[in-house]
């Protein structure tokens, strides 16, 4: 009999996992610009930084997410060594409750912070739609008042602004949970803990209103759905009465704020929560009114949100400017950041109530709305400066080189790989070079450096079509080698300028 043969060992595929994806330096360097200047604006607002670790227990971050069809309720979750369940972020807001109930005679109350990173959800993938994903959120805990989240709402706006982003292509819509539950209580489902299945259904169908329209939100509050790819999503069942009861809180919108939160007092008045609602409402329209922001900021009861935590305001950031989606197809950008109050969060490790409110940005969404707006061009960004080592038996003069470069102020590389000057300038330019900076041994016995301007050169050759023009621009030339650091400066000067 013949012997089996051993099999060779498979190769791990160099493939991303679905849902994932890799960020690369311009994006990199791009979203960290971006969420500089947010975070200046939530700093100049008095918040704080704050970085919390990205595995929780999953006790510690409970089911709150929309998806609970997924396995571990939606969350990325594992069994520790010592039988505690851990699980990977899926927002930022849960894990800033638990370190406000862990640390909470140590902060300020009210405490106020932002944060930045990412967070990951086990969720259907689909286009655009990943499992990690950056948010950035701001957050006021230990507030009561209704106060807190007109600030919020106002300090995102400025946040929109400081990215230039016009104020007319930028509109907060808010909403009140307790309206909603006034609702509810209407149509016989008021009590959240006999009825959670049915009003989780609820909500997520009201929240998919700017995707799947009327009829879509109708048939979710109905028997269900059957989406494009044949997947069934279970409906509420809700009577026909019982949906047009809800279809009417959706639509409740009118051409002002006091109008609305009017015809809402109309829709609630037999509950106990709803006039509640309506009033604080109101009282943020007032505040926002008063500030000026009431061009960016209106009273919206389409506006519910997914996760299941809020009790209170909630508020959305649309951009309401159009694009061309992947279908060819016009459209608004959409909505780009959420949030709002969160009075119970805190509670479910205290005992105590503690009021909480904030909004999280979605980081990638607008960046892709920036690059829709160009205010981030797009085009390459600048790399670093490169020394081409041209004698590989001089390498510490070249890293001396480099060195005086970095301690100048000027981003420096030595190009540490082999081949003739062709490879080198060919990598030059893939780093997207300004710079080449080059020593042969010429160079060196008469004490001199050639620089190649790459980012001039590139110019010249798209623009430049006679001899003389060239001539008049030079992109390369021979410099004392003392001159190093300010002739470099001054080509990078130019091409920045």
């Amino acid at each position: 009999m013949a012997k089996d043969k051993k099999k060779k060992p498979q190769r791990p595929k160099a493939v991303t996992p679905r849902g994932f994806r890799d960020y690369f330096g311009e994006e990199v360097a791009e979203r960290r610009v971006m969420l500089d200047r947010i975070c200046e604006v939530y700093h100049h607002y008095g918040f704080d930084p704050l970085e919390s670790s990205a595995v929780e227990t999953v006790e510690a971050l409970g089911k709150f997410l929309p998806d609970v069809d997924r396995p571990n309720d939606g969350i990325f979750a594992w069994q520790d060594d010592d039988e505690a369940w851990l699980g990977l972020r899926y927002d930022l807001t849960a894990p800033l409750a638990r370190v406000v109930a862990q640390h909470r005679m140590d902060l300020p109350n009210p405490y106020r912070r932002y944060a930045v990173g990412p967070v990951w959800r086990n969720e259907k993938p689909g286009p655009g739609r990943f499992r990690q994903f950056y948010q950035c959120d701001a957050d006021t805990v230990g507030t009561p008042t209704v106060a807190a989240d007109a600030e919020i709402c106002m300090m995102t706006a400025d946040a929109f602004e400081a990215l230039g982003i016009a104020r007319e292509d930028v509109i907060i819509r808010i909403n009140n949970r307790k309206v909603l539950n006034g609702v509810m209580e209407a149509i016989g489902l008021g009590d959240q803990e006999a009825a959670a299945a049915t009003r989780g259904i609820v909500l997520r169908a009201i929240d998919k209103l700017d995707r799947l329209g009327d009829d879509g939100v109708r048939a979710l509050l109905g028997a269900g759905r059957k989406d494009e790819s044949g997947d069934f999503t279970k409906g509420a069942e809700l009577s026909v009465e019982q949906a047009d009861q809800i279809m009417g809180f959706v639509t409740a919108g009118r051409e002002t704020s006091a109008a609305t939160c009017a015809r809402l007092s109309e829709l609630v008045g037999g509950s106990d929560t709803g006039p509640e609602g309506v009033r604080e409402l109101e009282t943020i329209a007032e505040l926002l009114e008063a500030q000026g922001y009431q061009s960016r900021a209106i009273i919206d009861p389409s506006v519910v949100r997914g996760l299941d935590y809020y009790t209170g305001p909630v508020y959305e950031a649309e951009l309401t400017f159009e694009i061309t989606d992947e279908d060819g197809q016009v459209r608004q950008f959409g909505s780009v950041a959420g949030g709002g109050r969160y009075d119970d969060l805190v509670k479910r490790f205290t005992g105590q109530a503690v009021p909480a409110t904030g909004i999280s940005i979605g980081v990638d969404r607008l960046l892709a709305a920036l690059h829709a707006k160009g205010r981030l061009d797009g085009s390459r960004a600048a790399g670093p400066v490169v020394i081409l080592p041209m004698d590989r038996d001089r390498m510490a003069d070249y890293q001396t080189m480099c060195a005086e470069l970095r301690n100048a102020g000027i981003r420096a590389e030595v190009f540490l790989g082999g081949g003739n000057m062709a490879k080198q300038l060919k990598y030059a330019d893939k780093r997207a070079a300004p710079v080449a900076v080059i020593e042969g041994a010429d160079e060196k016995a008469q004490g001199q450096v050639t620089l190649k301007d790459l980012a001039l050169g590139a110019r010249l050759a798209a623009e430049i079509e006679t001899h003389e023009e060239w001539k008049a621009q030079p992109a390369q030339i021979t410099v004392p080698r003392g001159e190093l650091i300010a002739q470099v400066r001054a080509m990078l000067a130019r091409a920045e300028g």
